[in-house]
């Protein structure tokens, strides 16, 4: 640079000389002499601002978001650039140079290079975006080893959802703690998250849906028990969607169907009572505060509907009269126990079922009055018509 601008000085100044000598042997005037050396000392400046020019980037594509699979092509303009490398790369945790020049080094067919020398704008085309794709894209002149011109464009990649991993999968809490559920998901855009109730149950914020990463529960009950879905979506693809599984625990909630039973002698009858808990209870079936266990005057089942529900039948069988009485069911897990009563009184006709089709097990006489107590209702009944 420095040869040039002092080889365009020499011939400044060689020019002025031959004027100012020009304008002497032919007698001019002062003026004459002052012009020359004005045109002169112009013709040095426009060479020397001409040798000064450095190299710019005057226009670069701006951000582009692309789906997966699309094309996207980036222009970088440069000026006052002819002498020197224009150089595409992707720049970010580990730099990658893809073109040098007019030149494309790497090697992916997905990638591709032109040059426009009339408006000296390279173009950098990527075909079949991937999501590894994603990132910023470095126009760059190169003007020594420390002075380098640049400008960044940035490429989205359009994601599906995906939620994360730390996300909350379950849930265990006891009965008037506060519960949070969390739910995280990648994607581009950032994906919105939506929480629902299995069969569209309301919410414990008593809404149907609830926007946002965390759902607290200040005071979780029993009803809140149950699935609920994190729904991410960001409108590309079908989105994402979690099941989580909420378990309340709480002492035992007893009812009984029927409280109070009668049933005739030797005969067999079923009491029964519904346990509602969590951790499942220990149920237990007690008479005179004496725990009962199966033998041959008792027989006991327990069936669990479902994690929080259990039913329990005390089958008394061939009923004595010492039999008669009250009944309790008990059931017990670690956070509190639920007691109810079942009485089972005498009558005189079987109770069907369970007595139907039953043996008699009073022998000949018990058959004679069973059979007279059912003659006498069936008089009664035909008379009273």
């Amino acid at each position: 640079m420095w040869c040039i601008l002092s080889q365009k000085r020499s011939k400044a100044n060689h020019f002025v000389a031959n004027t100012m000598s020009s304008s002497l042997s032919s007698s001019s005037s002062a003026t004459s002499i002052a012009a020359a050396m004005i045109v002169g000392l112009l013709a040095l400046l426009a060479g020397s601002a001409q040798a000064q020019r450095t190299p710019t980037i005057s226009y670069i594509t701006q951000e582009q978001i692309k789906d997966i699979g699309g094309t996207v092509e980036f222009d970088c303009s440069v000026q006052y650039a002819s002498d020197y490398q224009v150089l595409w790369s992707k720049t970010d945790v580990d730099p990658v140079f893809l073109s040098t020049g007019s030149t494309l080094v790497i090697k992916d067919s997905r990638f591709s290079l032109r040059h426009d020398p009339n408006s000296s704008t390279y173009k950098l085309q990527i075909k079949d975006i991937q999501e590894t794709d994603a990132g910023t894209y470095t126009c760059q002149v190169v003007i020594s080893v420390v002075h380098k011109v640049s400008a960044n464009v940035k490429l989205s990649v359009r994601r599906p959802p995906v939620i994360s991993d730390n996300s909350t999968q379950s849930v265990v809490a006891s009965e008037g703690s506060e519960v949070q559920m969390e739910c995280y998901a990648s994607g581009y855009p950032t994906p919105s998250i939506t929480w629902r109730r299995e069969n569209n149950a309301i919410l414990p914020t008593d809404s149907a849906t609830y926007v946002g990463n965390i759902l607290k529960i200040k005071s979780v009950k029993k009803e809140d028990r149950g699935t609920y879905y994190c729904v991410a979506d960001n409108g590309v693809s079908k989105g994402d969607r979690r099941n989580i599984n909420v378990e309340v625990e709480f002492a035992p909630v007893i009812t009984v169907p029927r409280p109070r039973l009668g049933q005739a002698l030797q005969y067999d009858m079923d009491l029964e009572c519904h346990i509602e808990a969590y951790p499942p209870p220990a149920i237990v079936w007690l008479k005179d505060d004496i725990q009962l266990s199966n033998n041959q005057h008792y027989s006991i089942s327990h069936f669990a509907t479902a994690d929080e529900y259990s039913d329990s039948t005390l089958r008394v069988i061939t009923i004595e009269k010492r039999q008669y009485g009250d009944y309790v069911c008990k059931a017990v897990n670690k956070l509190g126990q639920a007691e109810a009563r079942v009485n089972l009184f005498e009558t005189v006709i079987p109770v069907c079922p369970p007595a139907c089709g039953q043996a008699y097990y009073g022998g000949a006489e018990h058959l004679a009055a069973t059979s007279f107590v059912f003659m006498t209702m069936l008089v009664a009944a035909v008379f009273t018509r």
